[in-house]
């Protein structure tokens, strides 16, 4: 879904400014994600859940500024911004765990 966001940005030096920056950190959720289910060790899975948690954050970020500078119309990006919000809380009640169960 980002991917297709990114193509409906305009292409202005904001909206592709935007678009690159919102194309690294949504595709960098699934790609770190895959990589902390394959953590070696606890220690090591929460390191990289802990990024997977930055990232899924940084996308919000992108997304909240796309809606408050009007770039895409709120129907366009609601149900993104709604899985991004969900993803992050999702992802920092998993590194919480794990923390906590690690300590």
């Amino acid at each position: 879904m980002i991917i297709k966001l990114v193509d409906e940005l305009p292409d202005t030096r904001a909206g592709r400014t935007i678009g690159n920056q919102i194309i690294r950190s949504g595709t960098s959720v699934g790609a770190n994600y895959r990589a902390a289910c394959r953590a070696r060790s606890q220690r090591d899975f929460i390191s990289k859940i802990t990024i997977v948690e930055e990232e899924c954050d940084e996308t919000l970020f992108w997304l909240e500024l796309i809606e408050e500078s009007n770039m895409l119309k709120k129907e366009k990006i609601k149900d993104l911004l709604k899985e991004a919000d969900e993803l992050t809380a999702i992802f920092t009640a998993s590194g919480k765990t794990a923390r906590q169960n690690n300590g």
